[in-house]
């Protein structure tokens, strides 16, 4: 049967990489793991599992920094996961089937996601399917900061069996993701000369709000599938406004 590369990128994942890994047990011939200036107990963790671990000093954005896991991977296919994430039983042993007797050379993992007490089954959330597992050599992530995607030479097939994605145990995980990911959407943005406004963070925090609650259906997450939906407002109108800053202190210099 062919092989199996685990790649990850990490920083101060303790309280989550123990399980990702456990989950890995016995199906992955080998763990990558690049991390980023860890100072808690995730590189001990790594190791306890035998992980070839790397550790750059420099951060290149998520898509270069799973890339560069990617290019430790040696094994005939790869699992690209994110410490927050577990394989089931059921998962693991579709993946062991899709080895012995691959269709195609890169598949997509539902994720079922959970958010401050709850996984979410609407809200846009699920089905969520992410393009994860691949023979080597098929695919590469790419290069942006961040909401990198895999981008396969070849068709994607899709599994069945989900993966459990821990995302948000509580709304402090919540606020403190968003800032960081409004940010750098908004740097990612500028870069590639996109403008903003005021008006535009108003009117794009209010429709993802409307996106997420009504459209899809995010009442029916109950008080979570609120909260989801006001925090996906609040970050949508965060990267507005931060491009809007970007854009109006550019002006000022050019002034």
């Amino acid at each position: 049967m062919p092989t199996l590369s685990a790649i990850l990128i990490t920083r101060n994942e303790e309280a989550n990489l123990e399980d990702c890994l456990a989950s890995l047990d016995g199906l992955a011939t080998q763990i990558v793991v690049v991390d980023t200036q860890s100072t808690d107990r995730t590189l001990a963790i790594a190791q306890r599992y035998g992980a070839l671990i790397s550790s750059p000093p420099d951060w290149l954005g998520f898509g270069p920094q799973k890339n560069r896991a990617l290019d430790l991977a040696s094994e005939d296919w790869v699992l690209s996961l994110d410490a927050d994430e577990r394989l089931t039983l059921e998962l693991r042993a579709e993946i062991m089937g899709v080895l012995d007797k691959p269709q195609t050379d890169c598949y997509a993992i539902p994720r079922l996601s959970w958010y401050c007490g709850r996984f979410m089954r609407h809200s846009g959330w699920t089905p969520d399917y992410v393009d994860r597992l691949f023979k080597r050599g098929s695919a590469r992530f790419s290069s942006d900061l961040v909401h990198e995607r895999l981008i396969p030479k070849g068709p994607v097939l899709k599994l069945k069996n989900q993966m459990l994605h821990y995302s948000f145990m509580n709304h402090a995980q919540v606020q403190e993701k968003m800032e960081r990911y409004s940010t750098a959407s908004a740097q990612q943005a500028f870069a590639r000369g996109k403008t903003a406004s005021p008006l535009k963070a108003i009117v794009h925090g209010a429709w993802s709000f409307f996106r997420t609650y009504i459209l899809r259906a995010g009442f029916l997450d109950g008080p979570q599938g609120f909260s989801l939906a006001c925090s996906n407002a609040q970050g949508t109108y965060l990267r507005y406004m931060k491009l809007w800053r970007l854009n109006q202190t550019t002006l000022a210099i050019k002034k």
